[in-house]
């Protein structure tokens, strides 16, 4: 009878295996003996092939074996090493003189074929699956089992369950051979909730300021809900650090948390109670530089801010030095850094600390001025090179220069062709003593074409907008199919087709721009070409709308502009020209503003602006900066060079319209056509000045939350009294600041908590209002993302709004505000723009007849649709 002796045993009990061997087979032979391997036999396989399991041992029969040896334990840790057999053993089976013939013997881990879920919601199933690697297929393991549970517990603890708890169980599946199925019961209970925060050993600073210092740890308090009160491990003992640090900044350098600890109050609620030393109050002493040649000490005092007496601060001098909270900030290394010094180091060092006070040494290495070698681009897959290359503020050559790099991802990110969120260049190949290094973008692209699809109510009824934009057009390759992605894409222009319709109008438009006229320097071009139909329209008593198409006007227009990006006062200055040419048709149409329902009036006009634009770093989710426009809208004077007497035309008209009112709204054929024919002289070319001021700050104050602060100024002004304001180009002001769909120049402006355009002067027995000439605008609006993922960049907002509109100067007043609040949500998709909604409440009552005396607006929802950010 051949007995089997395992060799995992035989390596740690060799002395009693070898004369087991001995005895039972009458064999004896010493350790590390040499044999010539007979044959291998692989037993216990239940889904394996044994040829594949015997050519990953690597053992050959014939070859030279050592028994025991380093080969046979080589083999069983790189079958162990595959984690896919629960047991491993090697046996020898027979040995004939110097051959011997060895047994591997294995037993397979079971495959899990399914895992079931229990206290999980079913839409959180998947990504638990995801996460724990809980597929079909997978080999089960105890660390497998160990793995999950612990990831799951781990998860819903971050989350404020505290007592969450984790069971997983196996069973076997007699589907198939070797296979089980798996049972994952998640108790995440209650959220635990902080009840109190109690501290201990602290004298001078109060237990207020220090539970405001932690930031993600609060108690349970009436009218919390920005910050939560549940317990999260991870975030209380980063919350331990930020104590510390609050004490640095007061003076207390010593300061430190002796303790802290959990005090169960019962299943939902817990205490923390953390003691700490606060030691005694230091102050700044001598501070010196040592080592710098490149600036003076008073040019490294002036960004340090600190002075001999203040009061010690080490978080303050920590961020003075190097403070990576900020993409550009104000500190002493990125003040090297923007200068070419990449390598240079700065270490504050305490030299001496005599009763309260602390000597410093600033102790600077500046190293060698470092410059770049190369500077790569990757991942535009659509975009052309040079439309990067050209925004790049990092070129070959040039030195190193911090703030050049953070100008660039800003750059980039304002394109709208790449996602903002992972513009983020890699430092690559630096060498100190060579001092070069190389940049490489690593660009992710977004989409940059939008179907648009907007609808909203205005204009008498239900407004449809369908358009295509295409931001990253290329015109060049307009008859290259090869180029079609699915339309001609990569050089940076901008095309765009829309079609807007209701019952009462319709719209054309086209517009084209080039950003970098020439290809070489930041010059835009820009060509519009629209086309506008309104219809006459009536209610009916049934409140159906009955259009009259015989009886309508058109508009025909042209604009043409030049905008420049300056150096002057800084580099985030652009200064814009352009012309414009508007055709207006009436046939039997009068809009009420004057009393000509055929003729043609014409509009020739240049504007100029002024802009500066610092926001970003993403055009979407602006964070820090600014955007302010002025611009400028002036007509030639016709007036000035007419030999018509447009005061006699004037008074004239105002006399047949005080005939008219008196007459009870009737005049006779002849002195209606004489009324018509008087303005058709007044506005056959029409004459005005507009100029309009509108202004954005976005400032981060905590985390991600942004304050965005807005205010506009809008103005519509004539240069002869005689001709007075057109009718064209006014301000209509109230609602969501949609219905641009006249394009007879009015300007549409969102104010929140009220109906469209209701907040614009009517004249006395209208119900259609008339346009104001000049109007001021004030918001507030708090953003806080909840994702900002190429597919889909989504935020809340909270607003307050404040607004007015008036018929001329000497009404105006700044102070006389129909004021708004509010909440909405945007998302942002790069394939239909903005999409959004808000609730408003307006607490003033709006300029419409209809709402003189009934009090304020109330409640209003806002459909944003397409609405440029």
């Amino acid at each position: 009878m051949t007995r089997f002796i395992s060799l995992n045993h035989f390596l740690t009990t060799l002395l009693f295996l070898t004369t087991f061997i001995a005895a039972a087979q009458d064999v004896s032979y010493e350790d590390g003996k040499s044999y010539i391997l007979g044959g291998l036999d692989v037993t216990g396989l239940q889904s394996y092939n044994e040829q594949t399991v015997k050519t990953y041992t690597g053992l050959r029969v014939g070859q030279p074996i050592t028994l025991p040896g380093e080969q046979i334990s080589e083999v069983i840790k790189k079958l162990w090493g595959l984690e896919l057999f629960s047991e491993i053993d090697i046996f020898i089976t027979n040995i004939e003189e110097n051959t011997v013939f060895l047994e591997l013997n294995i037993i397979e881990r079971p495959t899990l074929t399914n895992v079931t879920f229990y206290g999980v919601k079913k839409g959180k199933v998947e990504g638990l699956i995801k996460d724990t690697d809980l597929k079909k297929g997978k080999k089960i393991t105890e660390s497998l089992i160990s793995n999950s549970k612990n990831y799951i517990t781990n998860k819903y603890r971050k989350q404020g369950y505290l007592n969450a708890d984790v069971t997983i169980a196996t069973s076997k599946d007699t589907t198939d051979t070797n296979t089980q199925k798996m049972v994952v019961n998640v108790n995440k209970g209650d959220k635990v909730k902080i009840r109190d925060i109690i501290f201990e050993g602290n004298e001078q600073l109060s237990d207020k300021k220090l539970r405001k210092a932690l930031k993600n740890t609060k108690k349970k308090k009436l009218g919390r809900f920005w910050k939560k009160s549940k317990y999260i491990q991870d975030d209380y003992e980063e919350d331990l650090g930020l104590l510390v640090d609050k004490f640095a900044e007061n003076g207390y350098r010593d300061a430190r948390v002796l303790s802290d600890s959990i005090i169960k109050v019962d299943e939902n609620n817990i205490d923390l109670k953390i003691k700490v030393e606060e030691g005694d109050k230091y102050y700044f002493g001598n501070i010196d530089f040592v080592g710098n040649t490149v600036y003076t000490d008073r040019q490294l005092n002036r960004v340090l801010g600190i002075k001999k007496g203040d009061t010690y601060n080490g978080v303050l001098l920590r961020e003075r030095i190097a403070d990576n909270s900020k993409p550009d900030p104000s500190d002493v290394t990125s003040l090297y850094q923007n200068n070419g010094y990449l390598f240079s180091t700065i270490n504050p060092v305490e030299i001496s600390a005599a009763n309260d006070t602390i000597d410093f040494e600033i102790r600077i290495i500046e190293g060698k001025e470092t410059f770049l070698d190369h500077v790569t681009v990757s991942g535009n897959d659509k975009t052309n090179d040079h439309v990067i290359y050209r925004e790049l503020r990092t070129r070959p050559g040039q030195k190193y220069n911090k703030a050049d790099i953070i100008r660039t991802i800003r750059e980039l990110g304002q394109l709208g062709f790449f996602d903002a969120e992972q513009i983020t260049p890699d430092v690559l190949n630096a060498n100190p003593n060579e001092g070069t290094v190389d940049l490489a973008w690593n660009l992710v692209e977004s989409g940059s074409s939008q179907i648009e699809l907007q609808g909203g109510y205005g204009g008498g009824g239900f407004i449809g907008t369908l358009g295509l934009s295409f931001s990253n057009f290329s015109i060049q390759n307009l008859f290259n199919g090869e180029k079609y992605k699915p339309v001609p894409m990569g050089d940076g222009q901008t095309f765009a087709l829309r079609l807007q319709a209701s019952q009462t109008f319709r719209v054309y438009s086209l517009n084209f721009a080039e950003p970098w006229l020439g290809g070489k320097k930041p010059v835009r071009f820009n060509l519009s070409m629209s086309r506008t139909q309104q219809f006459a329209a009536s209610f009916e008593n049934n409140g159906d709308i009955n259009v009259s198409k015989d009886r309508q006007f058109s508009i025909t227009g042209i604009t043409a502009g030049l905008a420049k990006r300056v150096q002057w006062p800084d580099d985030f200055f652009t200064i814009s020209h352009s012309l414009s040419y508007q055709l207006y048709d009436f046939r039997n149409y009068n809009i009420g503003l004057f009393n000509f329902g055929n003729g043609k009036a014409n509009s020739l006009a240049y504007t100029f602006g002024i802009s500066r634009s610092s926001q970003g770093p993403s055009r979407i989710f602006p964070t820090s900066g600014s955007t302010f426009e002025l611009s400028g809208k002036f007509t030639p004077p016709w007036s000035l060079f007419s030999d018509k007497d447009f005061r006699s035309l004037k008074n004239e008209s105002e006399e047949l319209e005080d005939l008219k009112n008196a007459q009870g709204g009737q005049l006779s054929t002849a002195d209606q056509n004489r009324l018509s024919e008087l303005d058709q002289d007044r506005f056959r070319l029409l004459e005005y000045y507009k100029v309009k001021f509108k202004g954005d700050w976005y400032s981060t104050l905590v985390d991600k939350l942004v304050l965005r602060s807005n205010a506009e100024l809008g103005f519509l002004g004539s240069y002869n009294s005689a001709v007075g304001n057109v009718p064209f180009e006014r301000f209509y002001v109230g609602g969501d600041g949609l219905g641009n769909f006249t394009l007879d120049g009015r300007d549409v402006v969102q104010l929140r908590g009220y109906e469209n355009q209701s907040i614009t002067p009517y004249s006395e027995g209208s119900n259609t209002p008339d346009g104001a000439v000049i109007y001021n605008k004030f918001s507030l609006e708090l953003r806080y993302p909840l994702t900002l993922k190429p597919s889909a960049s989504i935020y809340g907002l909270a607003f307050l709004e404040g607004g007015n509109a008036f018929n001329n100067f000497q009404e105006f007043n700044p102070f006389e505000l129909k004021r708004s609040a509010g909440v909405g949500l945007r998302i942002f998709m790069p394939a239909f723009g903005l999409l959004g909604i808000d609730f408003g409440y307006g607490f003033d009552e709006d300029l419409r007849p209809q709402s003189i005396g009934q009090g304020a607006s109330g409640w209003q929802t806002h459909f944003i649709i397409g609405q440029q950010f």
